[in-house]
């Protein structure tokens, strides 16, 4: 079951909505979410785990500890720029960033595997800092021995440039996005050591 929540508690403000999966209840497809008379058409999907798959072991701290290949589509019209916010809600207290990532080109259809961290970024993207306070992806590596995490992959279609400089934080990234959101969508991938 969906539960959708206003995206001023998610990002501080905005005029849309957004989906997020009740704990225990995994979608079997993306989750998009848009401002009034915006059609949900945004889709993240990625090759290398399905929506609700898990994550292969490459992509987190026990391999390389690469990002992911992740395919856009169906941004909606007036789009301007993406933002992607990779977060583990399940790390304790606020949860941990793993990836911001932002000034993503309305043009882009894949952000390559291994872009980051060291890899090729789309051209004019910023990444910001995760939870460790150093920029770029931080693969996923819960403790050993608990229970999957969930690690959500959001997109954000955005009908004007951000023009920030990299280094922000996922709550500067948030804030500063938050009444320019005209769609966003995520995906849901499950890790566990």
């Amino acid at each position: 079951m969906l539960v959708v929540i206003g995206l001023a508690n998610a990002c501080g403000g905005g005029n849309g909505t957004n989906a997020t999966v009740r704990p225990g209840a995994l979608p079997t497809q993306s989750v998009t979410a848009s401002r009034p008379g915006v059609a949900d058409s945004l889709k993240l999907t990625s090759p290398a785990f399905g929506q609700g798959g898990a994550i292969p072991a490459l992509y987190s701290c026990d391999g390389p500890g690469k990002s992911p290949e992740l395919d856009i589509s169906g941004a909606p019209a007036g789009t301007q720029q993406f933002a992607l916010i990779v977060q583990d809600p399940d790390a304790g207290g606020t949860g941990f960033t793993h990836w911001v990532l932002y000034g993503i080109p309305a043009t882009t259809t894949r952000i390559a595997a291994g872009a980051s961290p060291g890899g090729t970024l789309p051209p004019g993207a910023a990444e910001g800092n995760n939870s460790s306070g150093r920029a770029g992806y931080s693969g996923p590596c819960p403790p050993k021995g608990t229970a999957a995490h969930h690690y959500y992959f959001r997109l954000y279609a955005l009908d004007a440039p951000l023009n920030l400089p990299a280094g922000r934080t996922k709550e500067q990234v948030e804030s500063a996005m938050a009444a320019h959101i005209l769609s966003q969508t995520e995906l849901l991938g499950l890790f566990n050591r």
